[in-house]
């Protein structure tokens, strides 16, 4: 694992996995990460990431209209499920965490975990399932 300024997340886990960039991870934004940090460490428990930066030619990135939050740097998927997805899902609204996207459904359950970039592109707070 490539050392971050994040104790809980190396650079190596943030980068974009769609096989066509140099992502490092380092794309990822400064202040989404101290709060991310601040969450891993409310929550105790470690919080495996299946997504982090995507860069715009990322398969689901390019197939939207304009690339979200993932692009910016600003979202990341956390593997979970059940009670423990509930819980950390309260603990993230109350940091500040303003898009939340939900899928406990199938094998790959996750909470997508972002905030709004600011330019009102991408509204917050906002809800929604896969």
């Amino acid at each position: 694992m490539s050392v971050s300024p994040w104790a809980n997340f190396a650079y190596s886990e943030l980068r974009c996995r769609c096989g066509h960039c140099d992502s490092t991870g380092r794309e990822m934004d400064t202040a989404f990460m101290a709060q991310l940090q601040r969450l891993r460490e409310a929550f105790g428990r470690p919080m495996p990431l299946s997504s982090a930066y995507r860069c715009p030619r990322h398969p689901i990135e390019a197939s939207k209209a304009t690339p979200g939050e993932h692009c910016d740097g600003l979202a990341v998927d956390v593997l979970c499920r059940g009670a423990e997805a509930l819980e950390l899902l309260h603990m993230a609204l109350s940091l500040g965490f303003a898009r939340i996207g939900v899928n406990q459904k199938g094998t790959s359950r996750f909470l997508h975990l972002g905030m709004a970039t600011g330019d009102g592109r991408l509204p917050g707070p906002m809800i929604w399932s896969y």
